[in-house]
């Protein structure tokens, strides 16, 4: 019940973890909440301002450790205390190390009997963005793309609406909801001038901040994608030795530009990351084109893959692949996934998977 709580959260409490609370007295459920957004309430205060006087000796289930510490809000652990609840079961530790005192000590050390554990892989899984970002100080990066059956994203016209189905295209708007940031490279943008927004049926969803790669600032000032009415940022990646003229003109208008070093003329993805977590993105969804796809592949920063493919076969080798430049040169040197999941929508296949980095 408090994983299902967590995900409630989703898309608003970034750089925050999202985390679910239930306290249970005699059997009955008193008191649940989430953290609905960062800077607000915690999941814990939540639950337990629900539950009232029936806290008093009750067991709170939750599914990140309670914090310890003073940042946004008050520490967790002094309101379990005050609240008066005998036990506390925890689903993972937090991971920050970064985090000055242990929330699961601390409550020990004042009585309360402490269960840590329990859904822990599916409490991990909720948070996987944020664990890499308080672990590494880089984004969680998901690659992922809509192709054909033969690996093809778009035909050799640079058509690709659509390659996959209604519900497909449904789930790619709730990982943008879920995700800091989303990125395409410039030739998306002149090809498709798409707008990388959140367009849910279900709720108003959130905008991710959308990063073009763009080494040139080539991009033309009508593209959609800055034009936005979108609380959300436009960031332009360019290479350190574009003309600080090009940069001004967009700075002015009010869209960021942030440089960052060129690898085989392309924008160096692994000296990247680093920049994108001192901004405050945790985690990132590399949309395509092919050329950005092969670079992020190649550079190491993936994490996690979803690859959509639709029951339709392009028939030739002239479309776009979903990957370009240099591969692997054996099959044994390929990039190996682990942890697959094979969902489908309608007669979409998704193919989810961790890359293996071992």
């Amino acid at each position: 019940m408090a994983l299902d709580l967590a995900i409630k959260g989703e898309g608003y409490t970034s750089p925050n973890p999202m985390v679910g609370a239930v306290v249970v007295k005699d059997g009955q459920v008193v008191g649940a909440g989430f953290h609905e957004v960062v800077g607000g309430p915690h999941a814990e205060v939540n639950a337990i301002d629900a539950a009232g006087k029936h806290a008093v000796g009750a067991t709170l289930y939750v599914t990140l450790e309670p914090c310890n510490h003073t940042g946004r809000t008050p520490p967790c652990t002094r309101k379990i205390l005050d609240a008066g609840i005998s036990r506390v079961v925890v689903a993972m530790p937090d991971p920050n190390g970064n985090v000055v005192g242990g929330g699961l000590a601390f409550l020990k050390q004042h009585g309360l009997e402490v269960v840590c554990g329990v859904c822990e892989a599916q409490a991990r899984k909720l948070n996987e963005a944020f664990i890499t970002y308080v672990t590494t100080g880089l984004p969680f990066v998901i690659a992922k793309c809509a192709a054909t059956l033969d690996g093809r994203i778009a035909t050799r016209s640079g058509d690709s609406k659509w390659v996959t189905g209604a519900a497909a295209r449904r789930y790619v708007h709730r990982l943008r909801h879920g995700a800091d940031a989303i990125m395409v490279g410039i030739n998306t943008v002149r090809k498709d001038d798409p707008s990388l927004t959140t367009r849910r049926e279900d709720r108003k969803g959130k905008d991710p901040a959308r990063i073009i790669l763009d080494s040139q600032l080539s991009i033309s000032p009508h593209a959609k994608v800055l034009r936005q009415d979108s609380a959300a940022d436009t960031i332009l990646v360019a290479a350190q030795t574009v003309a600080q003229g090009k940069k001004a003109i967009f700075d002015k208008a009010g869209i960021r530009v942030i440089e960052a070093p060129l690898k085989h003329g392309q924008i160096d993805m692994a000296a990247l990351m680093p920049q994108l977590g001192a901004m405050g993105i945790s985690s990132l969804l590399i949309e395509g084109g092919s050329q950005v796809l092969g670079s992020a592949f190649r550079a190491g920063i993936v994490d996690k893959v979803q690859f959509f493919f639709a029951p339709k076969i392009l028939g030739g080798d002239d479309g776009i692949p979903i990957c370009s430049g240099p591969g692997a040169e054996l099959m044994g040197r390929c990039i190996g996934l682990k942890d697959i999941v094979v969902q489908r929508f309608d007669d979409d296949v998704l193919i989810e998977g961790y890359v293996d980095k071992s």
